[in-house]
């Protein structure tokens, strides 16, 4: 498949591109600086790109036959990157027929928010609400434009995310009071599920968890 990969040079959006390439598929990343992603492929092209800003996207989504995004920043940093440039991105899908997008969220917020009975006490009492409320707001609306779309979505929504490798081996589509749950996952995890996304139709239009 021809993919179009937003939040490249992060942490989820490099094993996105390096997972995808191993699979075959045909990859175009986008990013703001080009060169924090650092790798070369035969089958890899790097846009230089701001998705906040909606005339760098359109040319780039022509030809594609899915998106995948882990657009993000720091929790506790304001802005809007997350929602303005997937809202930017959702239009671009829709003026060019490009219908499938996976995009990577997270756990904590509106219906998933119950999961946060599994983290430490600082984590949910004092970090959650003071240092990642803005994120979360951003998240919440970004989820927002993309099930007001026409788009075949699929949002993923991990646990805290590691530098751990990739596994194969963890859960998703789990309630979020499963008392069970670790509420982490490696970034090697998220995109490994968030690739199967591209052909699975099990989670077409529903925001399964992923966690250990």
């Amino acid at each position: 498949m021809k993919l179009l990969i937003f939040g490249a040079t992060g942490g989820t959006g490099r094993q996105l591109v390096e997972q995808a390439l191993m699979q075959g598929h045909t990859v175009t990343a986008f990013a703001r600086n080009p060169a924090g992603l650092q790798l070369q492929h035969p089958q890899l092209k790097v846009l230089q790109g701001d998705v906040m800003d909606y005339r760098s996207i359109e040319p780039a989504m022509r030809g594609q036959d899915a998106v995948l995004s882990a657009l993000g920043k720091p929790a506790n940093k304001t802005g809007t990157v997350r929602s303005e440039g997937t809202r930017n991105i959702i239009r671009a899908m829709e003026q060019t027929g490009v219908k499938r997008f996976v995009c990577q969220t997270s756990l904590g917020y509106g219906d998933s928010r119950k999961v946060l009975e599994q983290t430490p006490f600082i984590f949910r009492n004092i970090i959650v609400p003071f240092l990642l409320k803005k994120g979360f707001a951003d998240h919440a609306l970004q989820e927002k434009y993309i099930k007001d779309s026409q788009l075949d979505w699929v949002i993923v929504r991990p646990g805290n995310l590691t530098d751990g490798n990739r596994t194969g081996e963890y859960r998703y589509g789990f309630a979020a009071t499963d008392k069970s749950l670790k509420v982490k996952v490696s970034r090697a995890d998220v995109a490994d599920f968030m690739l199967k996304q591209l052909t699975d139709n099990t989670w077409l239009h529903k925001t399964p968890g992923i966690s250990y």
